[in-house]
């Protein structure tokens, strides 16, 4: 090798060197940091409002309704009330349309039902045993229906939830021709025709 290779193995060992030691002082650029609001200062956050609460969930949906004994006529139809009729009727005397205290207790006890189920629409129908004639018993059957609502009235049932019907003699309970029959058969008997 002669003097001229050398000096170019030179040249070329500084630029190296020079490449090696410009890139060693080269400095890297900073990192970048994201902007990051300052922390509010401790009066600020003490006058912040918090936010509100989460929603709260959904009610449960509602129990199916039960049924006490108390309320044991409010699943029955019309048809099975007026078979097993929570409604009494009253009796009357013979000839009469007078409401006895017995005939006042059970209007009373009828009147609490009544109260109870303020939908409940009644007729009153006024019977009579078979003594006397139709226009006759006609006449004292209307007597008797009217005669229990004026006493349903006076404890409190409005007039509009109450009709009344005279049979007279035409429906019997009993269709004997006894005192005991015909006792039976002297009567305002209670229907419940809308509820």
């Amino acid at each position: 090798m002669d003097v001229r290779d050398l000096r170019r193995v030179a040249g070329l060992l500084g630029l190296v060197m020079a490449g090696t030691i410009a890139a060693s002082c080269v400095r890297n650029p900073p990192s970048v940091e994201p902007d990051v609001p300052p922390p509010p200062p401790a009066s600020e956050s003490a006058t912040r409002t918090p936010s509100p609460p989460p929603p709260a969930p959904p009610p449960p949906p509602p129990a199916p309704p039960v049924i006490s004994e108390s309320d044991e006529f409010s699943s029955r139809s019309l048809e099975e009330l007026n078979r097993e009729s929570p409604l009494q009727p009253v009796f009357f005397q013979y000839d009469s349309d007078d409401v006895s205290p017995e005939g006042q207790t059970v209007l009373a006890a009828n009147f609490e039902i009544l109260r109870r189920y303020p939908t409940w629409m009644i007729t009153i129908e006024g019977h009579c045993d078979e003594r006397g004639s139709p226009e006759y018993n006609l006449a004292l059957g209307e007597s008797r229906a009217l005669a229990v609502r004026e006493y349903l009235t006076e404890l409190g049932l409005a007039t509009s939830r109450i009709r009344t019907v005279s049979y007279g003699k035409e429906f019997p309970f009993d269709p004997g021709s006894t005192e005991e029959a015909w006792a039976k058969n002297r009567r305002a008997h209670f229907v419940i025709t809308d509820r």
